[in-house]
């Protein structure tokens, strides 16, 4: 991969790239060498969530999760252990952030993961709020100053997760924490092993919570605050996903497949992103 930086820092790139395809457009307007930490960002928020959503006993993803507080708390002092704090803690911008702002992601991933399924549409952004507004809060000020208001961000941020959460309905489906609130399998009459299953109920409840979360971005982007590149390539995919797989026959093979192609209205929209980031920077 040309586009990208090689070495350590490499596989925790591809990892991220695996679950944001999208964003190899945005490495076209993101120089890999003079914006490494904004890519290191990116791939850190990646292996955090990961741990958060991704390992199923709490128990281990505790552990690793406490492994990242240690690491993010030590690294401003010397430099961090692993690849990623290494490029991080090596841009200077990395020392001017508060402590707070790395440890508060890590903090909140911990205190959720043991978190039940929501009662609503309403309740899951509330529970979302706490990780992935923290790591909007981090990235906004590391793209745009400690200044900058990371509101937008931050629900554009519980949005994007709400959505991916929907492709992995059928595998989650004996967890705790369901991708549909308890609202919306009571509405349609659906029971865990419903959601395992191709059904009209399901395909229903589907096309309902995609509704309101093409609903909640539609407000989300009339908040206040700048995205960073990689935040506007997730969002504008995000979306677009949402209202293709609301209109699919089977909204959740569409959710699971993707969009296809990159296209040039994603390389005019990372464009005009990149625009936008190098005016703020003066």
């Amino acid at each position: 991969m040309s586009d990208a930086p090689h070495g350590p820092l490499q596989s925790y790139v591809d990892k991220w790239l695996a679950v944001q395809p999208q964003q190899r457009v945005a490495l076209v307007f993101v120089d890999p060498h003079r914006h490494a930490g904004h890519i290191a960002l990116a791939a850190l928020e990646q292996e955090l969530l990961a741990a958060a959503y991704g390992i199923r006993e709490p128990q281990v993803a505790a552990v690793k999760l406490n492994w990242w507080a240690e690491e993010l708390a030590g690294a401003a002092q010397g430099g961090g252990r692993h690849p990623l704090t290494q490029v991080l803690f090596d841009d200077e911008r990395a020392q001017a952030l508060p402590a707070e702002l790395w440890l508060a992601p890590v903090r909140a991933a911990i205190a959720q993961l043991e978190a039940g399924t929501a009662a609503d549409f309403g309740a899951q952004l509330v529970a979302a709020e706490p990780l992935h507004g923290a790591l909007a809060a981090l990235e906004t000020a590391w793209w745009f100053g400690i200044d900058a208001d990371p509101r937008r961000a931050g629900r554009v941020a519980v949005l994007a997760h709400l959505c991916h959460a929907l492709r992995r309905l059928q595998d989650d489906a004996e967890r705790d924490r369901l991708p549909l609130p308890m609202a919306r399998l009571a509405r349609f009459g659906l029971s865990r092993a419903d959601l395992r299953a191709p059904g009209e109920a399901r395909d229903q409840a589907l096309r309902a919570q995609l509704a309101d979360l093409t609903a909640a971005w539609r407000e989300a982007m009339g908040l206040a605050g700048p995205l960073g590149m990689f935040r506007t390539l997730e969002a504008r995919e995000s979306i677009r996903l949402a209202k293709a797989a609301a209109r699919a026959g089977d909204p959740l093979a569409t959710l699971q497949r993707g969009l296809p192609g990159n296209g040039f209205g994603l390389t005019l929209a990372a464009w005009r992103a990149a625009r936008h980031w190098r005016r703020s920077e003066g």
